[in-house]
This record gives structure tokens, C-alpha cells and sequence, in this order.
């Protein structure tokens, strides 16, 4: 997402600038861009207000900056999923301006497997939700989330509600308010599930994230496991530093 017309800082403006020329096109994937001396000639402005907006575009997934070389362009065609956040697959849809088709196929209350039970803290007689949809841009299955809800919190799930959005019916329907989630990024080897579920051409990985979520009163009500085709997606957060 491009940044406001801040005309009154010109590091922004120059990113901007640059930003939308990679967008529209006019520089491509694994282009260099001009130096940083090239820049400061083009815009008339500091090595450091380059630099600048060099990092913004670093950080917003444009680039990549290569010692020695210069900053290369990023496919931007991938889909930026926010590590840090907890946000629904439809919610994500309508910001990332993309259209997403779900198709559920698992839905089943089961009692569940030991490390299920074990990672949601439950004890093994007690059932969950297990819940298997397939996410597809355009015509290719490129992410299958499988989902473990504990039924104590979620009595009733149909195929209707999972198609359209589990968060949305949990607050919405529920009333209850989920809060935060701890997340574990992985590369796996693809699994059978994965080539029965997703559209993997000739990838034999995919970009794993697993997340246990909690509601607002700390308890644990969910676990998912998202795999991801690893040639559309880019995970991004926003770190400070913080010396200890």
C-alpha cells in the first residue's frame, strides 16, 4: 500500500514514486534499480533521504537490498500476510483488494489426536471442531488451513459458516472476543494431505505457519495449522528493538 503524498517530507515522496513504477510495471521482478548515487542525481536530494526511502520500500516488501550490488525487485504478486496480526482469511481478503474463493472440506467433531489435545491443553476426552479449507486464487488451491475449535467454546459450526468466516460468526454470532495468538513459522516437506488438497505444480514445500489462539479471558480456543504453496506469500511484521 502506498504511502500518502507527504509533500513536505521528500523521502516519501520519492518512495512513492518508486513504489508505483514497480507497480505499474516499469521496473520488473529482479530489476536493479539505480544506484544510489544515480537517485540522488534523478531527485536532487541526500544520500540519506535515499536511503530512507530505500528502507521504507525494504520494508513494505519491494525490494531487496544486495551488498555490493544494489536493490533488486521483489515479485510483488505475492500476497503479504501479517505475521503479528490475527486476522481473519476474509478480513485479509478485502484488504489486500484480492478476490479468495473457500471451499470447506472437512468439517467433523472429533475427539482428538494427543498432540492436539496436548497443545490446546484439554484433556483427551474432550472434542473439537476439525476443520479442513482449501483457499484459491484464481483457478489454483495455493493454502489448506486446518483448524482444531474446542466445541466448549463453539457449540455448533455448519459448512456455511466455515465457507464464509469463523471469526466473524465467533464474535459476531458468539459474542466472544479473541485476542491474541502465538505463531511458529516453518518450511516442511509437502505431506499427501498437501498434494491431495493443493495445487502444488512442482513446489515439494510449503510455508507452514501454526498458531494456537486465545480468547480475552486467556483461554485457548483454537489451533491452526496454515500451509502455504511457497511462491505466493510473504510473511511481514513490524519489529522495534528494544535493548535489554
Amino acid at each position: 500500500m502506498l504511502l500518502g503524498d507527504f509533500m513536505s517530507n521528500k523521502y516519501l515522496t520519492i518512495y512513492n514514486e518508486l513504489a508505483e513504477k514497480i507497480t505499474n510495471g516499469y521496473y520488473k521482478t529482479n530489476d536493479l534499480l539505480p544506484s544510489e548515487s544515480e537517485l540522488m542525481k534523478i531527485y536532487g536530494v541526500s544520500r540519506d533521504t535515499i536511503r530512507k526511502s530505500l528502507n521504507i520500500l525494504t520494508q513494505e516488501g519491494y525490494i531487496q537490498k544486495s551488498q555490493g550490488k544494489g536493490s533488486f525487485v521483489l515479485d510483488i504478486n505475492r500476497f503479504t500476510f501479517p505475521v503479528s496480526g490475527v486476522v481473519s482469511f476474509k478480513e485479509l481478503g478485502k484488504r489486500l483488494g484480492k478476490s479468495f474463493d473457500t471451499e470447506v472440506k472437512v468439517l467433523e467433531c472429533i475427539q482428538p489426536k494427543e498432540d492436539i489435545y496436548k497443545g490446546l491443553n484439554i484433556n483427551k476426552n474432550e472434542k473439537v471442531w476439525r476443520i479442513f479449507r482449501t483457499r484459491k486464487i484464481g483457478q489454483e488451491n495455493i493454502i489448506l488451513d486446518k483448524d482444531y475449535i474446542l466445541q466448549k467454546f463453539v457449540n455448533n459450526l455448519t459448512y456455511d459458516i466455515c465457507k464464509n468466516s469463523l471469526y466473524e460468526y465467533i464474535e459476531g454470532e458468539l459474542s466472544l472476543k479473541i485476542a491474541y495468538a502465538k505463531k511458529q513459522i516453518t518450511v516442511e516437506k509437502c505431506t499427501q494431505q498437501d498434494k491431495k488438497y493443493l495445487d502444488l505444480n512442482e513446489y515439494d514445500t510449503v510455508a507452514v505457519v501454526k498458531s494456537y489462539t486465545y480468547l480475552e479471558d486467556n483461554n485457548i480456543f483454537q489451533y491452526t495449522e496454515s500451509r502455504h504453496r511457497p511462491d505466493k506469500f510473504v510473511f511481514v511484521d513490524f519489529a522495534r528493538r528494544n535493548k535489554i
